[in-house]
This record gives C-alpha cells, sequence and structure tokens, in this order.
C-alpha cells in the first residue's frame, strides 16, 4: 500500500537540514547587505530585490550538485 522507503539514515537527514539552514543564512545576509548597500547608494529597493535573487539561484545551484551526486557506499 505505502511504497515509501522509511527514512532509516540520519545522516542524510541532518545534511538536508545543513543545507536548509545555509540557505536561509545566505538569503537573510543578502537581504541585510543588500539593505546596507541601499542605504549607502540612496537606490531603496534595487539590492534589497536583486541581490537575494543573485544568491537563491547559487544556492540552488549549490543545492542540485550536493544532492546529485552520487554516492560512493
Amino acid at each position: 500500500m505505502n511504497n515509501k522507503p522509511p527514512i532509516n539514515n540520519k545522516r542524510d537527514v541532518m545534511k538536508y537540514a545543513g543545507l536548509a539552514s545555509q540557505m536561509l543564512a545566505y538569503i537573510g545576509g543578502a537581504v541585510f547587505i543588500g539593505f546596507q548597500i541601499d542605504k549607502w547608494l540612496h537606490t531603496k529597493p534595487v539590492f534589497i530585490c536583486i541581490l537575494p535573487l543573485v544568491v537563491l539561484t547559487a544556492v540552488f545551484y549549490k543545492i542540485f550538485k550536493e544532492t546529485g551526486k552520487k554516492s560512493k557506499e
């Protein structure tokens, strides 16, 4: 009935939790840095919108690269 395999590998769970926390930290840092640049250049919503999108693209690339690796085990 239920064809899903059970999650029995805590290492995978910790790996994905670590990737999620890194993503949150990178996006938060990008928003903060974008806010500071906008304040410095007096261009309010420009960098606060663009910088997190650039960082989000890079983080998604990193996540796809990390999760797409074939395990040697």
